[in-house]
């Protein structure tokens, strides 16, 4: 055989091969998407059963011990609690009834209970139990002890795109799984982001999450992580849940947000206005992410355009993510947060805590 042959021989073998691994791997891909979808199938059948007939009072106050609060807000504060039964730790969320009906968020704290007992995700809190007495309202989430990520960002400035790409990737799923449910989340943010034991990410506080069909008009959420759509009070959908993916991305890799300012109302100014700073340090592929979730018209955004979320997915600046590694857990975190033991809260703010007198009228309300 001639020298000529043996190298077409050689060039054909290796054209199979690569056809072949490429095979492969668009098959692997479709089999995994068909994974995802099935999965996604079966997790809405799950909620909407759960949500259909939410489930009542599953526990009570007597069952726990209050050790120290590592959180507070505008209708109560969250608590460290310790089950006296089975020794477990966890969050307790305790809203005072007056406060959420003076502050007209009743529906918002129903939609929170209603959902979080309904849904079950690796990358959002768990809701063990709740209930309620005359006055307060108890929602009791499971413990994660690393702290917020708003704490970890501020300490450390920045992430880099790597760290930065790890945590991204774990909403990206999370929303997609809301999305696919029907809940739109609209409460993002590095505050609500809490950080476990392995160093991967839980989703904390679904006050704004609410079950919708078409478009919502609520004016809720944080300034900076508004999207334009609802600033200008045109109705809105999951699509403002991108915007604020878009938002929390910049800030990881930025430390700061795209749009600040000393007033809300200069916030929503430079919002809306849709013009992006990019710092120098950000890659060519993050800011075309960066832009395509900043997307001003909604119908060009990403995560809304007929691939949805693929979109977000096949992106340049996720081609090293391995999506199914990441769910799975199996991606050695860039951060671990330190836990000397269980029920370690250092890595929370110290608050003023009640009155010994308050914390016992919570046991008497149920006398």
């Amino acid at each position: 055989m001639s020298k000529d042959n043996d190298n077409d021989k050689d060039k054909d073998e290796g054209e199979s091969s690569s056809t072949a691994i490429a095979t492969n791997a668009a098959l692997a891909n479709v089999q995994s998407t068909e994974r995802v979808k099935e999965f996604l199938a079966k997790a809405k059948d799950e909620f909407q059963v759960k949500y259909d007939k939410p489930s009542q009072n599953t526990a009570k106050f007597e069952d726990f011990e209050c050790i120290r609060t590592i959180g507070k807000g505008s209708f109560g504060r969250v608590m460290l609690v310790k089950h006296i039964s089975n020794g477990n730790f966890y969050a307790m969320k305790i809203l005072e009834k007056q406060k959420v009906l003076n502050y007209r968020q009743i529906e918002h704290t129903l939609h929170e209970k209603r959902i979080l007992q309904a849904i079950s995700f690796p990358f959002i809190v768990n809701l063990d139990y709740h209930f309620k007495d005359s006055t307060y309202l108890y929602m009791v989430l499971e413990f994660i002890p690393g702290g917020n990520m708003f704490s970890y960002l501020r300490k450390v400035g920045r992430f880099s795109e790597q760290h930065t790409r790890f945590y991204a990737a774990q909403i990206v799923l999370t929303l997609e799984y809301l999305h696919y449910l029907g809940i739109i989340y609209r409460g993002l943010k590095p505050e609500d982001l809490l950080i476990d034991t392995d160093g991967y990410l839980k989703v904390a506080d679904f006050g704004f999450a609410k079950k919708i069909t078409d478009r919502t008009w609520t004016l809720c959420g944080m300034p900076e992580y508004l999207a334009p759509e609802i600033i200008l009070s045109k109705g809105y959908n999951k699509a403002a849940d991108w915007w604020a993916l878009g938002i929390l991305v910049y800030e990881m890799s930025a430390g700061y947000p795209p749009f600040f300012a000393d007033q809300p109302i200069q916030i929503y100014e430079k919002i809306v206005s849709g013009k992006i700073r990019f710092p120098s340090h950000f890659s060519s592929d993050l800011k075309d992410l960066l832009r395509n979730l900043l997307q001003i018209d909604v119908k060009k955004r990403y995560g809304t355009l007929e691939n949805g979320v693929d979109d977000i997915q096949i992106h340049r600046w996720f081609s090293a993510t391995d999506w199914n590694a990441i769910y799975q857990r199996q991606v050695e975190a860039p951060f671990v947060p330190k836990i000397k033991e269980p029920g370690d809260a250092s890595n929370f703010n110290e608050y003023e805590e009640e009155p010994r007198k308050k914390i016992l009228k919570f046991n008497a309300a149920f006398n």
